[in-house]
């Protein structure tokens, strides 16, 4: 694999910084990871490190050099990382359990996954043009699909901030997974938390990214969303990755060529844990993980319904 990779998060005018953001790279694979804990709850910076650190565990016991089956890994490591959320709580007695949105792209042998809970959304692009983006799990999101709302309104409604999926509420979450896609040499996946997609339009996203190299465009875009949000502005964070052919070889001074790398070696800028996912294999058997991923895919699969379900369980995400 060849490709160059920048991150970059700013608190904006919130007093504590409830994103992460990270990534981690094996011989053969790419896990990018982005998370942002959800502020009308208690203890939201919590779940987003919970979920960072028990996905990014996983990736690094699996990937060896690559993960076998994509889809079910991201499925299967969203439940986990819901389960450890829930089991701190337990742990710590809180009032509540702590929330976080996911969102995550594994890319390996030229092709690209990506799933995700709530509204941190993955954008795909090719030569300045949006190919995918994800939908965010919001009422806003809802009412704009139902043409209620126009899309303009999606900073301003009043419902903006209600979440009807995410991991650590009540109700399993809904692991909403891409289909494969082939990657081509200059195609970008850009990973961010609402709040950068809330201050810059989706063509002003692709644009400074078709113009910039990752490594300029990112804290560009950053630097003009905390600018636009103010002293009230939210947390604000972007990772994003250009995959390069092995015939262009990019920028010598950034980019990442993994081909070298023995088996069994990982890097990351993830902090990994020595207790989340192991515990979660103590606390919860095959059985209890397959019942409940079951449940994860046919809801999925009535995905037209799940807005109905969900109506009087929206989390408030401030």
């Amino acid at each position: 694999m060849r490709f160059s990779v920048f991150q970059e998060s700013h608190i904006g005018g919130r007093k504590v910084n409830q994103d992460r953001m990270g990534y981690s790279f094996t011989r053969d694979a790419l896990l990018l990871l982005l998370t942002d804990g959800m502020g009308g709850h208690l203890h939201g910076e919590i779940a987003a490190s919970i979920a960072m650190q028990t996905i990014g565990t996983l990736f690094q016991q699996n990937a060896q050099p690559y993960i076998k089956k994509p889809e079910r890994f991201l499925e299967d490591c969203f439940l986990a990382a819901h389960m450890d959320i829930h089991r701190y709580r337990d742990t710590h007695k809180l009032s509540e359990t702590p929330r976080t949105t996911v969102v995550a792209c594994l890319i390996q042998h030229n092709s690209a996954f990506w799933a995700h809970c709530g509204d941190s959304r993955l954008y795909w692009m090719r030569q300045g043009q949006i190919l995918a983006r994800t939908r965010d799990h919001s009422r806003i999101e809802t009412l704009i699909a139902q043409g209620k709302v126009d899309p303009s309104e999606r900073a301003t409604h009043p419902d903006r901030n209600k979440l009807f999926n995410c991991l650590g509420a009540d109700n399993i979450p809904l692991v909403e997974l891409s289909r494969r896609v082939s990657l081509q040499a200059g195609d970008v996946m850009l990973l961010c938390s609402d709040g950068l997609w809330s201050m810059l339009p989706d063509h002003e996203l692709a644009q400074c990214l078709q113009n910039n190299t990752v490594v300029r465009a990112v804290p560009d875009l950053v630097s003009s969303a905390v600018s636009i949000g103010g002293k009230t502005g939210d947390n604000v964070t972007a990772l994003a990755m250009a995959w390069e052919s092995s015939g262009n070889l990019g920028d010598p001074l950034t980019s990442i060529v993994t081909h070298t790398l023995p088996i069994g070696s990982v890097t990351t800028t993830i902090q990994s844990s020595q207790n989340s996912a192991s515990e979660t294999t103590e606390m919860f058997n095959d059985a209890d993980i397959e019942k409940a991923i079951d449940e994860i895919r046919g809801a999925i699969e009535k995905s037209t319904a799940v807005t109905s379900n969900f109506t009087a369980n929206f989390q408030i995400k401030e």
